[in-house]
């Protein structure tokens, strides 16, 4: 597997594992709201993850897809350039529903 494209995974994941590590062990949706600091690293994390998953499909020679890597850049765009237009509720959702899933599929794809 090309280099750039291994290094692209390797900050999904490392992306992934920092937002499980801003969040205490017993998921809180509430506290989640109230704590801004962990809110914006969240989502400048899910940006990564977008931006990664961009650069990968849009790679000619990666020759791997990413299970739903079109709501996933739409993602970072939203909270890139649509920022006032994202709910607390949707980025938890990803958080707790979406990037483990992500994490198990991005694993199995590293070398």
């Amino acid at each position: 597997m090309d280099n750039k494209i291994n290094s692209w995974l390797e900050d999904i994941i490392r992306s992934i594992d920092e937002i499980f590590e801003f969040l205490p062990e017993e998921r809180n949706f509430i506290e989640f709201q109230k704590d801004l600091k962990t809110k914006k690293a969240i989502e400048r994390n899910i940006m990564i993850i977008g931006e990664a998953v961009n650069r990968i499909s849009n790679e000619k020679n990666a020759a791997i897809e990413i299970h739903n890597a079109r709501k996933i850049v739409g993602t970072r765009n939203r909270i890139a350039h649509e920022y006032d237009n994202i709910s607390d509720e949707v980025i938890w959702t990803i958080v707790v529903i979406e990037l483990p899933k992500l994490k198990d599929e991005i694993i199995n794809l590293i070398p």
